[in-house]
């Protein structure tokens, strides 16, 4: 079975029956004792009949109770020899299978992983979660085919070719059966792959606004529109059910047909063989191994018919993960060396110019202008943006990625202990993890957990408020260190004293290093080197904030209507402890004093001011 470490290989991505017998090639070895211990196990039940036959014709009508001993012991041990192989198919076809759901699962995270940021912009979360969850454990059932599936063909052979040597009339009926089958169930599966291929579609839809109702419910609440996502829901969810039983009905039929026709043929060949053995034309151990016979094929035609069945499934589920393995990753043609030392960022789009070394500060009258900057910095959109005179698409994608961090405050967070949370691929070093945390003002988050760093969170850090997550972000991303890190409103979910600290410790932690913030919080915008005010997606002006503050009306703007909603939320706040007079600053003053020191409190004393 294939190791937690090892290469899966490259999958064969030209359809979905490729791509099964892709998983199927990947283990020829266990692929082929599956298909010989499935045919030894069912040409053994075959063989029952006949021996009963003899222990019939050769102890029983003869009168000879040692032949009807030995071929009884025969029976036994022939019997006792198909339970020890069932058992070895059994286990060769879950090694199989589980070869196949392990290798599945590693080349679409692997390919995910490629993907990178283009995978939410190129599949919906929806059909990822529907293909990792479901159709990877339909692929790897339908390898049955290996097992059962090439036994059955086998057996079928087997007792057609013993038949003949019984009687002619018998055999031809068994052996017309099959392509009888064949003809009745070959539509059916036809049909059961389209229906099957409609259900996946509308799975992945109902998964997709499962989650938007799981990760939106707070706003939705707040907007009055739960009510609008419920109803979509349920119209959703009724016609996936309806789907469900269109689906059903067809598979229905199927294993119907597996169990109803084999019956039939045992019936028929029943009359005849009785008929033929009345008239002289059968011994009674004859008659008794044709219905044995018979009796025996109606499992392997069953399993033949299951084999259809978990084919159609597979090949429908396969096709799915071929569709999300043709994603392209996002072109990198980049041929051209990176700057060798810390160089200027220019967005000729917006006229930001990003001076290496230096804390900037992007404050946009809307904040979709500032997060499109921090994009074309980042390489995450197609633009003209440069790095020490270098276009950044010219510069290989694994070289931009490994100096310039994005830092979105929306960025997912991995399950896991906080550690690994934050440390990624990284060795877990307590010093450096120590002064990210402190930077980052995230000391109660980590002594809020029960464990401390060593504490389980859970995906996308649900169980932390919205404030404690954006911390986490940006502790990971400061333990990252890397040459230019861009983040996005790193401070917009916390409170003034916090923001504060977080405002101060990062310019001090970042000091020599190139450092990028969107942000219209005074308390940031006051640390900053340099301000790029943008209107539009563009610079309308630059400079200090207390600069822009004195001279650029639009600015003043933008960051005193920030500055009067938080001095009203804090006035409050400290008029319900008890000091009303000039609430917001002393507020300010004091939460920074515990945050940081007697730096960040002169600070947001000096902004508020």
């Amino acid at each position: 079975m294939i190791d937690a470490y090892e290469d899966p290989g490259t999958p064969d991505c030209r359809g979905g029956w490729r791509f099964l017998w892709w998983l199927v090639a990947r283990q020829p070895g266990r692929s082929l004792a599956g298909a010989l211990l499935g045919s030894v196990w069912l040409v053994l039940m075959a063989a029952a009949p006949y021996l009963l036959a003899r222990a019939v014709d050769d102890g029983l009508v003869a009168g000879d109770p040692g032949r009807l001993a030995w071929w009884t012991v025969v029976l036994f041990l022939v019997g006792a020899a198909g339970s020890w192989v069932s058992i070895l198919r059994h286990r060769t076809m879950t090694r199989v299978r589980m070869d196949a759901n392990f290798r599945t699962v590693k080349v679409v995270v692997g390919h995910a992983v490629r993907l990178g940021a283009a995978l939410e912009r190129r599949a919906g979360a929806g059909e990822i979660v529907t293909v990792g969850v479901g159709d990877v454990q339909t692929i790897a059932y339908a390898l049955t085919v290996v097992g059962p599936g090439v036994g059955s063909v086998v057996v079928y052979v087997v007792v057609a070719v013993v038949l003949l040597s019984i009687s002619p009339l018998p055999a031809a009926v068994v052996l017309l059966g099959m392509p009888v089958i064949a003809l009745v169930a070959g539509p059916l599966t036809v049909r059961l792959q389209k229906e099957e291929t409609e259900y996946r579609e509308r799975q992945g839809v109902l998964t997709a606004r499962i989650g938007d109702l799981a990760g939106g419910l707070r706003v939705l609440g707040g907007l009055g529109g739960k009510g609008l996502f419920a109803d979509a829901f349920r119209d959703d969810s009724r016609r996936l059910r309806a789907q469900g039983y269109r689906v059903g009905a067809v598979a229905s039929w199927v294993q119907a047909l597996g169990v109803g026709l084999p019956t039939l043929f045992l019936a028929v060949v029943t009359w005849l063989a009785a008929r033929m053995a009345a008239q002289g034309e059968l011994t009674v151990g004859e008659l008794v191994a044709v219905y044995g016979y018979v009796a025996v094929l109606v499992g392997p035609v069953a399993f033949f018919l299951e084999m259809g069945y978990q084919l159609s499934r597979g090949v429908v589920a396969a096709r799915r993960v071929v569709a999300l393995l043709r994603l392209e990753p996002e072109p990198d043609a980049g041929t051209r060396p990176a700057p060798a030392e810390p160089s200027a960022l220019v967005d000729p789009g917006s006229g930001v110019r990003v001076a290496p070394g230096r804390l900037t500060a992007l404050a946009g009258a809307l904040p979709a202008d500032a997060t499109a900057v921090i994009d074309r910095l980042g390489r995450f959109t197609p633009s003209a943006a440069t790095w020490g005179g270098v276009r950044l698409d010219a510069v290989p994608l694994a070289e931009v990625r490994a100096r310039i961090l994005v830092c979105d405050n929306e960025a997912d967070l991995f399950a896991g202990t906080l550690r690994e949370t934050v440390a990624g691929h990284r060795e877990s070093d307590d010093a450096a993890l120590e002064r990210a945390v402190r930077t980052a003002a995230a000391e109660d988050v980590v002594q809020g957990l029960p464990d401390g760093p060593d504490s389980a969170v859970s995906a996308q850090g649900r169980s932390l408020s919205g404030g404690q997550r954006q911390r986490v972000r940006l502790v990971r991303a400061l333990l990252a260190d890397p040459e230019v890190l861009l983040a996005v409103e790193p401070t917009s979910a916390l409170d003034a004293h916090t923001e504060a600290a977080v405002a101060h410790r990062l310019r001090a932690a970042r000091a020599g290093r190139t450092t990028v913030v969107t942000t219209t919080s005074p308390l940031v915008l006051d640390h900053a080197d340099t301000v790029y005010y943008l209107v539009d997606g563009k610079v309308a002006a630059s400079g200090s904030h207390r600069g822009l503050l004195a001279y650029e009306p639009g600015y003043r703007a933008l960051v005193a209507r920030d500055n009067d909603a938080e001095g009203a939320r804090e006035t409050r706040d400290a008029r319900d402890a008890g000091g009303a007079r000039d609430a917001g600053g002393a507020r300010d003053a004091e939460g920074a004093r515990d945050a940081g020191g007697a730096e960040d409190a002169e600070d947001a004393e000096e902004v508020v001011r």
